[in-house]
């Protein structure tokens, strides 16, 4: 039985959870609505890059750049520290030199406009615990560290494949649903995904979402009232 396989019954019988880390950023369900749910976001500090390459070939070549960061490509700042992994990958650790870091999810990505070619963003959350004075130094350039400051999202999931089509089209309907209940929506919408590439693509867990300034207290009341 090849590796694949065996990856690909691993993500089969054990769930998603199992072949994906499990830490994500915290945040505060505001509103469930029809077709979306409303997020508020804590800060987060993430580790990022930009690549340039199509919707579908992007994910892959900043996916390179930014694992070799969090899997030691980078200079530590506090040697002596061993950083709990929050993941199946093991258990993290400082190497004096390098640090090794835990994956966690969701992988958060943007189109930028630069034309003419096309131009996503990319972003790794760095595991809790850590902050901007502590983080390890990336050795590769392309690598950046900034902190995400707290924000509000509308958030649409849904399941399949990494696919442009399926993006744009989940997208549309996000705004739609926006636009149909009066919020506001901010800049380009993200796609945030949540599995390994083994996981098979009808259990996986996308979402796009879309920065939104919403009135939270009509949003609250009306969770209130269909629940």
């Amino acid at each position: 039985m090849t590796t694949k396989i065996i990856l690909f019954l691993a993500g089969l019988l054990l769930g998603p959870k199992a072949v994906m880390a499990i830490e994500e950023p915290e945040y505060e369900l505001i509103a469930e609505c029809e077709d979306y749910e409303v997020r508020r976001y804590a800060p987060y500090i993430v580790a990022e890059t930009v690549v340039s390459a199509d919707f579908d070939r992007a994910g892959a070549a900043a996916f390179r750049i930014l694992a070799g960061y969090i899997f030691g490509n980078n200079r530590s700042i506090r040697p002596s520290v061993e950083i709990a992994a929050h993941s199946d990958t093991g258990v993290s650790e400082a190497t004096g030199t390098s640090e090794k870091m835990a994956m966690t999810a969701p992988v958060f990505s943007a189109a930028l406009e630069a034309a003419p070619t096309e131009n996503y963003l990319y972003a790794f959350v760095m595991p809790a615990g850590y902050t901007l004075e502590n983080l390890p130094l990336p050795l590769d350039s392309r690598v950046s560290i900034r902190e995400v400051p707290g924000r509000t999202v509308a958030v649409r999931r849904y399941s399949g494949r990494w696919h442009e089509k399926g993006f744009l089209s989940n997208a549309a309907i996000l705004r739609k649903a926006l636009e149909r209940d009066g919020l506001t929506a901010l800049g380009a919408p993200m796609f945030a995904r949540y599995n390994a590439p083994y996981v098979p693509w009808f259990m996986r867990r996308n979402e796009v979402m879309l920065e939104i300034s919403p009135p939270l207290e009509q949003l609250q009341a009306e969770s209130s009232d269909t629940r």
